[in-house]
């Protein structure tokens, strides 16, 4: 191979590194919540799990993210008629509020998966509440899509915060005790 193919080579080689998917980062690696903070609620580690003990609030990233894809693995306790969710891109709860006021993938009975707020957004992907479930999130610019348990689900264009925390939701009073594990994020570059 000549020189200039050794160069043209090299280019190619060089150009394909950014295309190349970062990996992910643990934010809760079943023993610590030091990449958290817990706010307004009682968090217990359990079996390599987050058990949502207690209270009303939020267990919040201590860092903001922009374009992410977030993975996590959710079992809600209670036989029926639980509540939870998984809050992203909010920068703050609204005073006299548990919770911020939209962004939530949504883990209530009945409305597992669906995206509050948004027609678009509700999940038709047959899982069980009483087993782990993995859900995938990615949120890219202003569209946010779902998968749940490898399947896709939905897909909306509608989310206007540009960056925020992520923060799993502790509504225990009127929902029941959930258990989330394996909580991973990779961020992605913004265009």
């Amino acid at each position: 191979m000549g020189k200039s193919g050794i160069a043209a080579s090299i280019v190619l080689f060089v150009s394909v590194i950014p295309a190349l998917a970062a990996e992910p980062v643990v934010l809760f690696d079943g023993s610590s919540l030091d990449q958290w903070d817990v706010v307004g609620c009682e968090v217990e580690l359990v079996d390599g799990a987050m058990l949502i003990k207690a209270g009303n609030g939020l267990v919040q990233s201590k860092k903001q993210y922009g374009d992410f894809v977030l993975q996590f693995e959710w079992k809600a306790l209670r036989p029926e008629r639980w509540d939870s969710g998984v809050y992203f891109r909010y920068v703050e709860v609204p005073q006299g509020r548990p919770w911020p006021d939209r962004d939530q993938v949504n883990l209530r009975f009945g409305m597992e998966g669906n995206l509050v707020g948004a027609k678009e957004g509700v999940n038709q992907v047959e899982l069980d509440p009483h087993a782990f479930n993995h859900f995938e999130l990615t949120v890219k610019g202003k569209t946010a899509s779902l998968t749940v348990n490898g399947q896709p689900s939905w897909k909306v264009d509608t989310i206007a915060q540009p960056h925020g925390f992520i923060a799993v939701q502790a509504e225990v009073p009127g929902g029941g005790q959930f258990l989330f594990r394996n909580i991973k994020i990779t961020e992605l570059d913004s265009e």
